[in-house]
């Protein structure tokens, strides 16, 4: 399942650097499916829907980091456990039950994201 950060935030910025699937975005900012991805145009995620990866999309949060969903495969195929929690001095990086998936699906998202690694 993806990760979540809780508004227990302190907005420390701490996690936003971990992240190798550039998916934590702080706060109010835009964020995009081809930022620190391979994705570019029109893409077909791995949940069927079609994208524009160069688009701008609406921030998930105007209070605290964020971490987008479609983008977070809780570090699987580059570390052992979710970098943002590791270093979260409040421990605000959490599972997000609403987006749950297997170690296979999170492993096809991070082959998808990043084909060449």
């Amino acid at each position: 399942m993806a990760i979540i950060i809780t508004d227990e935030c302190i907005n420390c910025g701490a996690c936003e650097p971990e992240c190798p699937n550039t998916a934590i975005y702080e706060a109010s900012d835009d964020w995009r499916y081809n930022d620190g991805t391979s994705l570019k145009g029109k893409v077909v995620l791995t949940n069927g829907t079609e994208v524009d990866a160069d688009e701008a999309q609406e921030p998930i949060s105007d209070e605290v980091y964020y971490i987008v969903p479609d983008k977070c495969t809780e570090c699987k195929g580059f570390h052992d456990e979710p970098q943002c929690a590791a270093v979260c001095p409040v421990d605000c990086c959490v599972p997000d039950e609403s987006h749950v998936e297997t170690e296979e699906q999170l492993l096809a998202k991070q082959r998808f994201m990043h084909p060449e690694d």
